[in-house]
């Protein structure tokens, strides 16, 4: 088991199973079909994102260096949380971007029992270690265990 500490962007505890990008996240595309088509599963619907496209988000330990796209990006976020297809969790390597901090502290706030914890600025370190299906918890402290 590996521990990581990063900054607490919206509080929370969860564990999940980790799914990983490595490349930007396009939320508009990833979401659309969730958002859209009713996917309850969140499956990603980006074709330019290799390391997710075809897998289930909702309720996975999202593990991404940033989010890409348009300025979308943070109504996606609250919609996804809204309709209860949001991931465990966000993991951010970098630090997060204000679009994505946005949509994820709007939900926090606005939304009765939500729960979507995500920490940014986890290094590239994180990033590296982490793969697929590896089981995550996220702590109060902002400490991500990975196992």
């Amino acid at each position: 088991m590996r521990q990581f500490q990063g900054r607490i962007v919206t509080p929370g505890t969860v564990t999940a199973k980790a799914v990983v990008t490595h490349g930007g996240l396009n939320t508009l595309a990833s979401f659309q079909k969730a958002l859209q088509f009713g996917d309850k599963n969140a499956t990603c619907g980006d074709q330019n994102n290799p390391d997710l496209y075809g897998k289930a988000m909702a309720g996975k330990a999202l593990c991404l260096p940033q989010t890409i796209g348009s300025t979308t990006g943070g109504m996606v976020i609250y919609c996804a949380c809204a309709m209860g297809r949001q991931p465990a969790c966000m993991l951010f390597s970098n630090p997060i971007d204000s679009l994505a901090a946005a949509g994820s502290i709007l939900a926090s706030v606005w939304l009765d029992g939500v729960n979507m914890p995500v920490v940014d600025s986890l290094g590239e370190e994180f990033l590296n270690y982490v793969r697929d299906d590896m089981t995550i918890t996220v702590k109060d402290d902002g400490t991500v265990c990975v196992e």
